[in-house]
């Protein structure tokens, strides 16, 4: 059964650059600033933080069913000095008992719903968490991010392209809501839809380590699940961009940029 986690994706973490979390925090149509809020599915804790940063006054408490994910979120906190902020609870949401998650003001998820067995569930019991006028941020990635020139690597141009076509092949029958427009999904669950926005990320990796770390990262991810859908050639292509001990490893390239879309819902339990 799908959990509510993060290990399918790869999103920014540990290494990667600043960017989209805080951008959309800043854009979230907010007239009183949360105090209480829960981020559903949050990985190591990139939402968390740019939630902490926008609403300085605010408390999350940040739900995944990954031990390892949410430890690492306290690693973080304590190393910020939030952890009073801050509360994890481990969960799987798509069970129809949750644990107890108070009365949030603003309930944050970011690239978990795909993994949602019942996402409709989901959402309703969402709709039934928050108190009238809460504020559901639903954030879902438009495409994986990409990181490579489309002529490279030299030996294997369009390499990159053609791992993520094997991707979707394997992920279309264990993830068939991911690439979903929720905005028909989260009115038939009750709230009123107030806003949509797509945004755009690019972050420059020439002269940013991080960017070849997360680069690296990501392509470990989808490596690791399309290994048997890629031709040989490519997968060999692959294992010599991943591997850091080749002149031809991906840590290696100057030419490197993160580029990715994302899809955001702003949602809200109506007053009645």
């Amino acid at each position: 059964m799908p959990r509510c986690r993060t290990g399918g994706d790869p999103r920014p973490g540990r290494g990667s650059p600043r960017g989209a979390p805080h951008e959309i925090t800043a854009w979230l149509p907010v007239d009183t600033p949360p105090r209480q809020i829960v981020n559903l599915g949050s990985g190591t804790g990139a939402g968390t933080f740019a939630l902490l940063d926008r609403f300085p006054e605010a408390h999350v408490t940040a739900v995944d069913s990954s031990a390892g994910h949410l430890q690492r979120l306290r690693d973080k906190a304590y190393g910020r000095g939030e952890t009073k902020r801050v509360r994890t609870v481990q969960a799987n949401l798509d069970e129809p008992d949750w644990p107890e998650l108070g009365t949030p003001d603003l309930v944050w998820a970011s690239a978990s719903l795909h993994h949602m067995a019942h996402p409709d569930q989901v959402l309703r019991a969402v709709h039934d968490l928050l108190p009238p006028g809460g504020l559901f941020a639903v954030v879902e990635l438009a495409g994986f991010p990409r990181f490579l020139p489309e002529s490279a690597p030299d030996d294997r141009p369009g390499l990159e392209e053609r791992c993520h076509a094997a991707g979707a092949r394997v992920h279309a029958a264990h993830l068939p809501h991911r690439g979903a427009d929720w905005g028909p999904l989260l009115t038939a669950a009750g709230f009123t839809v107030e806003a949509e926005r797509r945004l755009t990320v690019r972050v420059n990796g020439s002269n940013d380590k991080r960017v070849g770390v997360y680069a690296q990262t990501s392509l470990q991810r989808i490596r690791h699940s399309v290994a048997d859908a890629l031709a040989p050639e490519d997968l060999a292509a692959l294992d010599r961009l991943l591997d850091t001990d080749n002149q031809r490893s991906i840590l290696r390239r100057s030419d490197l940029a993160v580029r990715t879309e994302r899809s955001v819902w702003a949602a809200r339990r109506p007053t009645r």
